[in-house]
């Protein structure tokens, strides 16, 4: 269990941290020059967004807070599959 002490003052610094690296990734995701930088940026704002949920998890000690995880962290996973059979046919297959 987490100390909810330790909460009162890590959690507004790492929510500070993660919301400017999310601003910096939605720039990369809108103005990234190639298809794999968008993914990358795409990849990095959900993990964010889900630590982002987990931490506000541990806030609120509500485990149900967690379940909107889930499909967030599949639907990168397919999205990174989907990116990845795009770029190999693109590419012209696996060498």
């Amino acid at each position: 269990m987490v100390a909810p002490e330790a909460l009162d003052y890590v959690l507004p610094i790492a929510l500070t941290l993660f919301s400017s690296a999310m601003i910096l990734y939605t720039y990369r995701v809108f103005r990234g020059p190639t298809v794999p930088d968008v993914v990358l940026a795409l990849d990095t704002l959900v993990v964010d967004l889900v630590v982002i949920f987990m931490l506000v998890t541990l806030y609120y000690e509500n485990p149900y807070l967690a379940i909107g995880v889930i499909p967030l962290a599949s639907w990168v996973f397919l999205l990174d599959i989907a990116v990845a059979k795009y770029l190999v046919k693109v590419k012209g297959g696996r060498k």
